[in-house]
């Protein structure tokens, strides 16, 4: 798998220090700069676990999305070394999350389907795969469409130039239609980059770097956007574990802001921005109990209602 690749397989967290991604060591969350690098703002909350009964257990959730109701949850879930990955789906019942279970369009075989996404109107579900991959390396850019019943469609794979020779990962609808999505696809900045796919009237698409100071020499494999379109959330390893940067959109180009608040000795994926843009979901190794997602506030008087309430859990 490519070396830029979210580690899916080959950097999977286990008890060795030789690991970029250490993800046994004690549990430490660390506030890390200011984002907007201002004196007198106050210092950053840490992040808090997000563990909804039935949805946390001791294996590794990650790559959460919400339908736009807050009724249905699909995420991620790998083994304690952050293989074996699979999609899931959970609703929300009377008694709390429902026991999460494959979606209908899921690979019979763990390890191929990875990183879901639903588009603000509910209408399509995104997700990465090497389905078609015999070595089931290759993670391309699929989707499902919601039919009448309910249910989802058969998957479509996106074609060239959305997906290419190397991995795509993090897949995410913008409101403008557009695609953003990771790759370490040649002709990059780096080990990986950050991208945006358009699709045109005839039906074709064009791919376009997002370029520096987003892209760089680094590995940038996944981002997140807010709705508004100013924030951005990337997931970038500069050299020892990939963490959380945060940038804003301002006269015309994206500006670094800083880390977003959350352990310096362990790498985060998965990064899923509220409605609002005022808070965000990601996950992070959490000790015994393998990988768990966390929540943490952007923005002063965040709405605590999301991520969506449930109850019973």
């Amino acid at each position: 798998m490519p070396r830029f690749a979210r580690p899916l397989r080959a950097t999977a967290p286990e008890p060795s220090p030789n690991r970029l991604h250490t993800a046994w060591l004690p549990l430490a969350i660390l506030a890390a700069t200011c984002a907007l690098a201002d004196p007198r703002a106050p210092a950053p909350a840490a992040a808090q676990r997000w563990a909804p009964a039935g949805i946390a257990s001791d294996q590794y959730e990650s790559s959460p999305t919400f339908s736009p109701d807050g009724r249905e949850l699909y995420f991620m879930r790998s083994d304690r070394r952050f293989a074996q990955w699979r999609i899931l789906h959970s609703r929300c019942t009377a008694a709390g999350w429902s026991p999460p279970q494959p979606p209908s369009f899921a690979a019979a075989q763990p390890g191929l389907d990875a990183d879901p996404f639903v588009s603000a109107d509910g209408r399509r579900l995104y997700f990465v795969s090497a389905r078609h991959d015999p070595k089931g390396e290759d993670l391309d850019i699929y989707y499902v469409e919601r039919e009448r019943g309910g249910d989802w469609g058969a998957p479509v794979r996106l074609p060239a130039p959305v997906n290419s020779p190397a991995s795509e990962l993090l897949p995410r609808a913008l409101a403008d239609g557009r695609l953003l999505f990771g790759s370490a696809r040649p002709g990059g900045l780096g080990q990986g980059d950050l991208y945006l796919a358009a699709q045109g009237r005839d039906g074709g698409w064009e791919v376009r770097n997002l370029g520096a100071p987003v892209s760089s020499a680094a590995n940038e494999y996944e981002a997140e956007r807010s709705r508004d379109g100013r924030e951005l959330i990337a997931v970038i390893d500069r050299g020892e574990r990939s963490h959380l940067y945060r940038f804003r959109f301002e006269r015309g180009r994206w500006r670094e802001s800083g880390k977003v608040p959350a352990r310096e000795d362990a790498f985060q994926v998965g990064p899923l921005l509220s409605p609002r843009g005022d808070r965000l979901l990601f996950a992070q190794a959490d000790g015994e109990r393998s990988g768990e997602f966390f929540v943490i506030d952007l923005k002063p008087g965040a709405d605590r209602r999301w991520p969506p309430q449930c109850a019973g859990g």
